[in-house]
């Protein structure tokens, strides 16, 4: 007996391994095995078995060991990661082993305390009714672009529990920086049971557990970050996807798939609805509701009552320090009524960078590329690129000055200066550093912040969304350049979004919220929107500038990064590339559909001690520029000491 197998690195198509005898009751598909496969034992995935001792009169190797009990993938799957396979330009192994959990026994998994603050909501609101009607009329592509506040959690939870009734099973897409406690807790109340919970705190063998229970149909409804697209559902009857505009919905690692586009795929391979929602759609997902692909539903209104908060953009021109005095006002006002404070800064540490006063000598991490960022805490300047860490230098390396000091400020400098201006204020910071170093840290603040036990909370993006906070009546933006700077083409849109989200934290209950944005640039386009409420507006204009400059949504982009620690060999092998690139074009005739954007070193050259150049292309049909990479990729050889990472779709070109 053979079996066809997928093995789980770099090459197309599925090989044949004998399996012996002592093995042959054991081995079946949707196992996965030990193969040998050159001078290397690897991870394989059986897809089926054939009869017969070899093939082709050709004497095969043997399986070496089987690593299940039981089937960790089906055909569905398998379907699913040949689409991944050739969309996102990778093997089909590869797809499989992103799916699969790596863990080889199971772990239970542990489950939340009793106790709940959840509480059913007896009624829909008009809108939220009109919503759910729509949705369950037929099947599929459904957006809910409704403002922060206006009930999409809701609509999203009564349509699975409709297709819950009917025996199916649902998935449920949710960011990481949003998969809280609360909503954990409130999605488990209201399945009891019947609800598998896929994030990154799990090990992998616990989440192996999860995984069998959703495979055998123990679990009507799979909630996790991007990666639970791929549950192993028997009977899949919804796909959610909550904060469609989030960027950690594409994943960083080969195969760099994004969660919307499988999701999507997955959906019309069952035929089930798709329903995505955010109060800031991706222009991706903005383009498709212009076409007509995917159906609009609008909830303009927040269901709490509370209507849009006052928006007031300050000028930081002239302003020293961090926290303008129109701010610093503001605060003193919102805590004298008893009311709590969110401050938002997208930039952890204490400062920007750390440089030299006399000659303007920055310090930049010795593997990267990029200004490395002083912790005060630590007392240490970091990378949060590559991680790298180091005692900061008492004179300058390029002139000899002493005169060395911070610029620019991050969280923990802004945590300072409020606890010098409002020193009886109980105050918190809560970034990535934070919840690195603990977990249940993280969650208690937020409690406490939203019991009333924190008056002034100061975050990253970590804060910004999907978090309900009662009291919260002031937002302070304090730097909203931070997104702006970056030299990337979706900036503006980054900027809108994270604002408008931001934003959308205050007084959400009772229509008193302010929000202070403070900006060196307070005429940005997107800034302006933000301030004024004109989302449509902002979306059109950055419409028109997208397609003007053949940008996405009106093309389809793949980035060839290729990276190693000799920058002659990386120069020589993207040229390379792009040599056989151009004549892969030329030689199909597709100079009119196909454009080379750029060969150039990467906005961060060097990351990791990896010198790093790339391949931009772009083309207004995804599938013929992935066949035609695919096809130039067979025709050219990968520089020895060097590596290719394949980016479709690329969110960013940093």
């Amino acid at each position: 007996m053979t079996a066809r197998v997928l093995v789980a690195l770099p090459v197309d198509g599925s090989f044949s391994y004998s399996v012996p005898e002592k093995l042959q009751d054991r081995v079946r598909p949707g196992l996965r095995v030990m193969v040998p496969f050159g001078r290397r034992t690897v991870t394989g995935f059986v897809t089926a078995l054939e009869n017969g001792p070899d093939v082709h009169g050709i004497t095969l190797k043997d399986i070496k060991r089987v690593v299940d009990k039981e089937e960790v993938f089906n055909d569905d799957l398998v379907r699913l990661s040949a689409f991944v396979s050739k969309m996102y330009l990778c093997s089909q192994g590869q797809a499989l082993s992103a799916m699969v959990p790596s863990g080889r026994r199971e772990v239970e998994v542990s489950i939340f305390g009793t106790e709940s603050e959840f509480t059913p909501i007896a009624k829909l609101a008009p809108q939220q009714e009109a919503a759910l009607k729509e949705i369950l009329s037929g099947t599929g592509l459904y957006y809910l672009h409704g403002v922060t506040g206006s009930g999409k959690s809701e609509v999203y939870l009564r349509a699975a529990e409709k297709v819950i009734s009917e025996g199916r099973q649902v998935i449920y897409l949710v960011p990481e920086i949003t998969l809280t406690h609360q909503l954990q807790q409130d999605v488990m109340d209201r399945f009891p049971g019947r609800v598998a919970i896929l994030h990154s705190a799990l090990s992998p063998s616990q989440r192996l557990k999860e995984w069998r229970r959703i495979m055998h149909h123990e679990v009507d409804l799979v909630i996790g970050a991007r990666s639970a697209v791929f549950a192993p559902c028997a009977d899949l009857g919804l796909i959610i996807m909550d904060e469609e505009h989030e960027g950690s919905y594409k994943s960083g690692q080969t195969p760099r798939y994004h969660a919307r586009q499988v999701a999507q795929e997955r959906a019309r391979m069952h035929g089930v609805s798709f329903i995505m929602g955010s109060a800031t759609p991706s222009l991706e997902a903005w383009n498709m509701m212009e076409k007509g692909t995917v159906r609009r539903i609008s909830m303009p209104l927040r269901v709490a009552g509370g209507s849009r908060p006052r928006i007031e953009v300050v000028s930081l021109l002239g302003v020293e320090g961090c926290i303008s005095p129109r701010l610093e006002d503001e605060m003193r006002r919102t805590l004298l009524a008893g009311r709590s404070i969110m401050l938002f800064l997208n930039r952890r540490g204490y400062s920007y960078y750390y440089h030299c006063n006399s000659c303007g000598h920055v310090f930049e991490c010795p593997h990267c590329s990029v200004a490395m960022t002083w912790h005060k805490k630590s007392g240490r300047l970091h990378c949060h690129y590559c991680g790298w860490s180091e005692e900061p230098s008492e004179t300058c390396p390029v002139c000899g000055s002493t005169d060395i000091g911070v610029a620019g400020h991050g969280t923990e400098k802004v945590e300072e200066e409020v606890r010098r201006l409002f020193p009886s204020a109980r105050t918190a910071r809560l970034d990535t550093d934070v919840a690195s170093d603990d977990r249940e840290l993280a969650s208690r603040i937020i409690d406490d912040f939203r019991s009333g036990r924190l008056d002034i909370l100061l975050g990253t993006q970590m804060v910004a969304k999907g978090l309900n906070f009662p009291k919260l009546s002031l937002v302070g933006v304090i730097n909203a350049d931070s997104t702006l700077s970056v030299p990337d083409f979706r900036s503006q849109e980054r900027t809108y979004s994270l604002l408008e989200q931001v934003a959308g934290r205050a007084g959400r209950y009772d229509g008193q919220g302010l929000v202070l944005i403070q900006t060196h640039r307070p005429d940005d386009a997107s800034i302006v929107a933000v301030r004024d409420n004109r989302g449509a507006e902002f979306y059109k204009g950055e419409m028109e500038v997208r397609k003007l400059l053949g940008y996405p949504p009106f093309s389809r982009m793949v980035c060839l990064v290729l990276r190693g620690v000799d920058l002659e060999r990386v120069c020589q092998g993207v040229e390379d590339l792009a040599s056989v690139i151009r004549r892969v074009i030329d030689t199909s005739g597709l100079s009119s559909r196909v454009r080379i954007l750029g060969v150039t070193a990467c906005v961060i050259e060097r990351r990791a001690s990896s010198w790093r150049h790339q391949v931009l292309l772009s083309s207004d049909n995804i599938l013929l520029l992935t066949a035609l990479v695919r096809k130039a990729l067979g025709l050219w050889k990968e520089p020895q000491g060097c590596h290719l990472e394949i980016d479709v779709d690329p969110l960013s070109l940093l």
